[in-house]
């Protein structure tokens, strides 16, 4: 056994000499990195493909082992993509410069687009609050709404943007964004660019400032931002590890997108996005054919030489899905909308397609990650099961053979991932992040490639009462009872049947259940949503702020705040029901006494509009929501196993 591991633990002494040498912004070092990644893991598939496949036949072990070994090369494929697309990363925060123009009346004129269908009145509200004040001298605010809300009208007018809205909700949001480009385009001052914004994302003062400097050249036709999220998502919230560990798309954002973004292949996510109006004009609008209608945008601007560049700035905030029925809802719309894309003209095998090479591997790239990486970890939780309750043998080694081929490159690989996204790739997270999402994606996928047409677009919903503890009962019985599956057959295999074949193969099937064990019993608690009792989300703070009351003023400590209140740290507090002033975002704001707590008191702040339009402006031109800079697996761990066992 120790001679098993001594290629792996090799691995990772290379690895602790070399990283510190290297810095993750350095093309050679990224590329060093992923290169000795792609050689350990042709060592391993070679391995294998040539030792570990059963002999042909009609057996059991050859029906299944073949087909297992396919899905683990493609898995495998992908991960090689993904490693070229990772070894390098642009950085574009240094050429976006602001110059005298965001303030000039007379400069390109921006439409910003809010796009919203059945959101509640607090979510819009924050948004067009947000994108009324923005530092830039020249644009109008539109509320295109696919709900028809008399009610949304009148808050557009009291807030003084735009309000347009259609007869019908054909072609969901690309149908909703082309009505108003059709609508603009007949205005007597059409626009130079578009800026899009789901009804939940709250911009900066500086996004259209920032984006628009990046649009001075011709050849761009979109500049994307990312998305930043003012609460936890379900997997965060589920497994109490908020604080600990980022939104399950920060790798996608913070990571993947400015590496593809160096290869030129960065794409349009939609929300927080600025687009040239006459090449968006020159497509025809947005596409339709595909639910994911941002990428497509992306893929036909390219073919007529406009590309999609990346600013990785938070400029805009906005709500990661709140439940884990929205979660799963959002994922099976993207692999859908990527499927369409794939069997549609503009599909990395596509004869009508004009997209070059580079952005054909890409798609690839993504198609590869959407079907077998998802595919395979389905197939893994089952295989273990065979041998040990059957006797099936789809992999033909023993434990100690996988360990010297598989474990350096499992050790490398993770060791690089982990040091590339800073902590933001750990393989046991995105494991379970994968199964939870992994049977409406392995749907999507069978959908969208038999029946790429007539497909509704699914809303992610956002809002909504989430006081209560909630389960999401299909995939909790689903994972739930393959987790049971897998601790029988452990105990059938080990204890209750114990044969000799089992003690001399059996260390493979039982190391690989005892993991497939751990990450099943994380998903299911992933199933049970927590309650969370505040709608505006809560940051801490340590900060002096000035408080006024019956005349006197005094300092106190500001614990926590949100949008619509505070928690202030005061040895002597209040009564419940007093009336106070804070000196809170740059402006004193009326406020009441709604409880005292243990070091202290929380007060509400007025509701009056000019109050909500002041905080939440200063809200979220501030640094109030959390960025992540690196992560490490130990509180991870450490909050885990207190959400397991405590």
């Amino acid at each position: 056994m120790m001679a098993a591991l001594a290629p792996g633990f090799l691995a990772l002494g290379a690895f602790m000499v070399v990283v510190p040498l290297l810095r993750r912004e350095n093309t050679p070092a990224r590329s060093l990195l992923t290169g000795v990644s792609f050689v350990l893991l042709l060592r391993y598939f070679h391995w294998r493909v040539t030792e570990t496949v059963p002999p042909p036949g009609l057996t059991a072990d050859f029906l299944i082992g073949l087909p297992f070994m396919l899905a683990e090369s493609a898995s495998l494929i992908a991960v090689a993509l993904s490693m070229l697309f990772l070894s390098r990363t642009i950085d574009r925060s240094g050429a976006a410069k602001v110059d005298n123009r965001a303030s000039d009346p007379a400069a390109p004129l921006i439409d910003m687009f809010i796009c919203t269908y059945n959101e509640d009145k607090s979510i819009l509200e924050r948004t067009i609050i947000g994108a009324t004040g923005m530092q830039y001298g020249n644009y109008r605010v539109w509320v295109l709404d696919d709900g028809r809300r008399l009610w949304l009208r009148r808050l557009a007018q009291e807030l003084g943007c735009r309000y347009l809205a259609r007869t019908d909700n054909r072609h969901a949001k690309a149908g909703n964004i082309n009505h108003a480009l059709r609508h603009v385009s007949e205005l007597p001052q059409p626009p130079d660019f578009i800026a899009i914004l789901d009804a939940d994302f709250v911009p900066r003062p500086d996004f259209l400032s920032r984006t628009i400097s990046l649009m001075d050249d011709a050849g761009v036709g979109v500049v994307q931002t990312p998305q930043h999220f003012i609460n936890p998502d379900p997997i965060q919230s589920n497994l109490g590890a908020t604080d600990v560990w980022p939104d399950e798309q920060r790798f996608f954002f913070d990571i993947l997108m400015p590496a593809k973004d160096a290869w030129g292949v960065a794409f349009c996510c939609g929300t927080s996005s600025l687009i040239r109006y006459g090449a968006l004009m020159q497509i025809g609008g947005f596409p339709t054919d595909s639910v994911t209608e941002d990428y497509l945008v992306t893929l036909r601007l390219k073919e007529l030489g406009f590309n999609t560049i990346y600013l990785n700035e938070r400029l805009t905030i906005g709500l990661a899905p709140e439940g884990l029925k929205e979660y799963i809802t959002q994922r099976g719309r993207w692999c859908l909308g990527f499927m369409q894309i794939v069997r549609g003209r503009s599909g990395p095998l596509s004869r009508h397609s004009k997209l070059p090479f580079i952005d054909r591997l890409s798609l690839v790239d993504a198609f590869m990650s959407w079907t077998a990486v998802y595919g395979t970890k389905m197939f893994g939780l089952v295989v273990p099961w065979l041998f040990l309750l059957f006797g099936i043998k789809a992999v033909q080694a023993d434990l100690s053979e996988l360990l010297r081929y598989f474990l350096p490159f499992y050790v490398w690989h993770g060791l690089t991932m982990a040091w590339l996204s800073r902590g933001r790739s750990l393989a046991m997270m995105t494991d379970v992040s994968q199964l939870v999402a992994a049977p409406a994606v392995l749907k999507a996928v069978a959908t969208g490639l038999l029946k790429p047409k007539g497909h509704k677009f699914k809303v992610t919903a956002k809002g909504g009462e989430r006081g209560r503890k909630f389960v999401e009962w299909p995939l909790l019985r689903l994972y739930g009872g393959a987790l049971i599956i897998t601790l029988a057959a452990i105990a059938y295999a080990f204890i209750l049947h114990l044969r000799g074949e089992s003690i001399a193969y059996g260390g493979l099937a039982l190391a690989w259940s005892l993991y497939n064990a751990l990450i099943l019993t994380v998903v299911c608690f992933v199933c049970i949503e927590q309650p969370r009792k505040r709608k505006a989300e809560r940051f801490n703070r340590n900060e002096p702020i000035l408080v006024h009351q019956g005349g006197k003023s005094y300092l106190a400590r500001l614990g926590d705040i949100s949008i619509s209140g505070a928690r202030l740290i005061d040895p002597d507090p209040p009564a419940i029901g007093s009336k106070l002033e804070c000196q809170i975002y740059g402006r004193s704001i009326a406020s009441v006494v709604v409880r005292r707590t243990r070091n202290g008191f929380a007060v509400r702040f007025e509701e009056s509009m000019d109050i909500r339009v002041h905080a939440i402006r200063a809200f979220y031109a501030g640094e109030y929501v959390r960025a992540y800079r690196g992560i490490r697996a130990i509180p991870v761990g450490k909050a885990l196993l207190l959400r397991l066992f405590g």
